[in-house]
């Protein structure tokens, strides 16, 4: 997931999200379920159950 440009969210342009199995598990994971807010909103959630396939990429989108 990249940016184009300097968007909503805080984003810087240029960003990439590629997080190793160590970096989900001990910052995104364990914030998740310890109720904490993230510093910038990466990952956003979206409920599976009430969107269609071919919505999701519009949906999460920033840009």
């Amino acid at each position: 997931m990249g940016s184009s440009g300097g968007g909503s969210g805080g984003v810087p342009p240029g960003f990439r999200f590629h997080p190793t199995d160590e970096e989900l598990l001990h910052y995104y994971l364990k914030k998740k379920v310890s109720f904490q807010k993230f510093d910038m909103e990466v990952v956003r959630e979206v409920d599976l159950n009430k969107i269609e396939p071919w919505d999701l990429q519009g949906s999460s989108s920033y840009y």
